[in-house]
């Protein structure tokens, strides 16, 4: 079950890689702050800034989300601690 986390972890950034930027650039926003009080929150567009982020398309990620320079390399950080942590699980024991 454990695999399929690491599976996972690596998938996952592998996959929205692969999507082309503006995968998430239209469509009708989640955020619930814009449909029922119809103003935008701190996290609305940070989903489509992280994708520009991922593509190295700063001017469009800021333009989306201004915080999403600061929120990116923290989910970054914490991608890797947990998937370091994951792998770490499955590491065989060695006696010294």
């Amino acid at each position: 079950m454990s695999y399929g986390k690491i599976s996972g972890y690596i998938l996952i950034p592998v996959i929205l890689l692969l999507l082309p930027a503006d995968q998430f650039d239209t469509g009708t926003s989640l955020c619930l702050s814009k449909l029922l009080l119809h103003t935008e929150c701190y996290g609305c567009g940070m989903m489509r800034a992280i994708m520009h982020l991922i593509h190295f398309d700063f001017s469009t990620a800021l333009h989306f989300n201004k915080l999403s320079v600061i929120v990116f390399p923290l989910l970054g950080y914490l991608w890797a601690q947990s998937f370091l942590r994951e792998v770490a699980r499955h590491r065989p024991y060695r006696r010294g």
